[in-house]
């Protein structure tokens, strides 16, 4: 059986305030070519349909366009929520368009029905787990001891029942511990809403939305898709691709096979660097892409009047603009937002009790912090 594995489409997303949708829908378009190309027998959409619980009425229509193209071609869809997305608005109409080959994951109610492919190997069980949070499965389990979202998987995992004796795939979205995140995901309180993989044991294929760098965790078996398009400049230097996985006969030596089909943007997302002469002589931009989406570092050592604007007349897509030179350098790093924003509250907090105190804190007192910052994240959860 052969699988289409996408996820974190993001419709609707903004990047440095620049719209997305055309380059979402110039990209979707490619990945029906793929799709018209491999041939597979279902599609899956592993989360992070949209890019806000709310998206605004041209993402849901570029959505519906995508759904619709995907049922023309008669395929099964396996679609599920993410973080970004309200599962009660990706659940709309699913038992209507069941009939129709496209499956929609239902808000999380401690029932997970498969749904069941067949090939010349067998059945093939599809379990669609969306994005939970432990206060989503302690509501329905409330006699389990669920204080992580490990725990939360583990046990939404276990009430499965899953059959071993055949194959079963798990679409879910989670953050599972060793995946290589970027600038553009969303993170919680100290790491603490990591998932380890060994809760996936029982499944043949983990088709995984939420991480937007495609990567395997531990073996193929679990894998990140990533997104069909680069989201930030951490992902400059990504191979944004479309993930095939074909499954043969269970224990074989060909049960599980994985491979990518590249994506091509139609604007690519780069970092380029050097003095402002450099960048504005012409015979260094002809030939390249100048409609790509940039961040561009100058190292002129003094700032040039109006840079943003004399830069656009040839880069028009010029998201960002920084300056590397000796004062750039020399500055203090004390403060930085970037360095903030890369920190756990938990090491914040150390930082702040360390100046306050003139030591570290004690091991007792970190546990006791951390215990803290993860019971408020909770609350607001």
């Amino acid at each position: 059986m052969k699988l289409i594995h996408l996820s974190d489409l993001h419709l609707g997303k903004r990047v440095n305030e620049f719209s997305m949708l055309e380059d979402q829908k110039d990209i979707l378009q490619k990945c029906l070519n793929i799709i018209d190309a491999e041939k597979p027998d279902a599609v899956i959409l592993a989360g992070d349909i949209y890019d806000k619980s709310v998206p605004p009425a041209e993402a849901v229509t570029l959505f519906d366009d995508f759904l619709c193209s995907l049922a023309e071609r008669r395929l099964q869809v396996f679609a599920i929520s993410g973080n970004h997305d309200s599962p009660e608005r990706i659940a709309f109409a699913s038992r209507l368009l069941d009939t129709s080959g496209i499956h929609l994951s239902p808000v999380y109610n401690g029932r997970i029905e498969p749904i069941t492919l067949e090939d010349r190997f067998g059945p093939v069980n599809f379990w669609m787990l969306p994005f939970v949070k432990p206060t989503h499965v302690r509501r329905w389990f409330s006699e389990e001891e669920i204080g992580s979202y490990t725990d939360a998987v583990r046990v939404a995992v276990e009430k499965m029942e899953i059959d071993p004796e055949q194959r079963n795939v798990l679409v879910t979205h989670q953050f599972v511990t060793g995946a290589e995140r970027s600038d553009s995901e969303e993170s919680s309180v100290g790491g603490s809403d990591n998932v380890d993989s060994w809760v996936f044991d029982g499944f043949d294929y983990v088709a995984l939305g939420h991480i937007h760098g495609p990567q395997n965790i531990d073996s193929e078996r679990i894998r990140y898709c990533g997104t069909p398009l680069k989201y930030s400049f951490s992902e400059a230097s990504h191979e944004k691709s479309v993930t095939v996985v074909e499954l043969g006969e269970k224990g074989s030596l060909d049960a599980l096979r994985v491979r990518t089909v590249p994506l091509v943007p139609k604007r690519d997302l780069r970092e380029i660097r050097g003095t402002y002469m450099e960048l504005t002589a012409r015979e260094n931009y002809i030939g390249t892409n100048r409609e790509d989406y940039l961040h561009i570092t100058l190292t002129d050592e003094e700032e040039i009047p109006e840079v943003m604007s004399k830069l656009r007349v040839i880069y028009p897509n010029l998201m960002k603009l920084s300056y590397d030179n000796r004062r750039t350098r020399t500055q203090t790093e004390i403060g930085r937002a970037e360095d903030v924003e890369r920190k756990s509250p938990l090491e914040l907090f150390g930082e702040l009790y360390q100046k306050q105190n003139g030591g570290p804190m004690s091991e007792e007192q970190r546990a006791y912090a951390e215990e803290l910052i993860e019971k408020i994240w909770e609350d607001r959860a």
